[in-house]
């Protein structure tokens, strides 16, 4: 569990500067020697993520849950989840880095992509994505006519095939055949979900009646649009519990609660445990 009162959030893999392209290539040797092959757990507010390993190994710590790394395989780590790594230091392979907003342009909801792609996944790497990757990152790296139109179409190329590697992974009662409604309510949950804001609010800046948007939640997801807000507060709840060291109280105001043992009635009907418990069991007895 990280020491500050706050997860770290960067633009670029480690670094605070802004992203220059609407996406970034580099080897996973690159960044990864100048943090002796240790990357602590951080997030991106704007920014998704796909890594490609090839050889060597490590381990990733995703919202919490530990992954051990055996290439090939593939990472994919959606904007604002936590997300950390061990690298051996034989590890090959590529970190890909797309902006949110170039996502948000070229994916159109109603399609699946984008909502495979928001689910952190690490799966073994599809042998044609290695193939993609390395020309992307050879692309990248030239300055050839034509290269922002090669650069995106590669970059779709590879987020369709990490999206279908997940799909495919999916249990088919799971996944969502979201519609550009349920896509909207989901941009304004990430949001504003710290505003404690009623569920007919949402509808209403849906232009929908509270009844509908929860039929439409049920269809993409099978549970009600009140409790996918109340699931996207219990996660950030975690991932502070977690990752920092603010109190229980200070996470309740951090997250819209006027009254700290409301935040722990609540966190403790969702999880099983009140807060304090909850990072008792992470760290072990004293």
């Amino acid at each position: 569990m990280q020491s500050s009162a706050r997860i770290h959030s960067y633009n670029l893999f480690g670094e605070t500067a802004e992203l220059a392209d609407v996406l970034h290539v580099e080897t996973i040797r690159a960044r990864s020697e100048l943090h002796d092959w240790e990357l602590r757990p951080h997030r991106h507010a704007r920014l998704h993520q796909v890594l490609i390993l090839t050889s060597g190994g490590g381990a990733a710590d995703i919202d919490g849950n530990e992954h051990r790394l055996s290439p090939p395989c593939l990472i994919n780590v959606p904007r604002g989840v936590v997300h950390g790594f061990r690298f051996g230091k034989s590890t090959t392979g590529w970190v890909i880095t797309l902006t949110s907003d170039f996502l948000d342009q070229h994916l159109i909801p109603g399609e699946g992509v984008r909502a495979m792609l928001d689910l952190p996944a690490v799966l073994l790497l599809p042998e044609d994505l290695q193939d993609m990757a390395q020309q992307l990152f050879s692309e990248n790296s030239r300055r050839d006519f034509g290269r922002a139109q090669m650069l995106r179409g590669l970059a779709l190329s590879v987020t369709a095939a990490a999206a279908r590697a997940i799909a495919a992974n999916q249990d088919s009662a799971s996944q969502s055949s979201a519609s550009p409604l349920f896509a909207r309510f989901e941009a304004l949950v990430e949001r504003d979900f710290r505003l404690r804001r009623p569920l007919a609010e949402y509808a209403g800046a849906l232009a929908v009646s509270p009844t509908h948007l929860n039929r439409v939640a049920q269809q993409a997801t099978g549970q009600a649009a009140s409790a996918l807000v109340n699931a996207r507060v219990l996660r950030e709840a975690r991932r502070l519990l977690i990752y920092t060291n603010l109190t229980a109280a200070q996470i309740a105001y951090e997250l819209g609660f006027n009254d700290p043992s409301h935040f722990s009635r609540v966190f403790a009907k969702g999880t099983g445990m009140p807060p304090r418990k909850f990072r008792q069991q992470l760290v072990g007895p004293a």
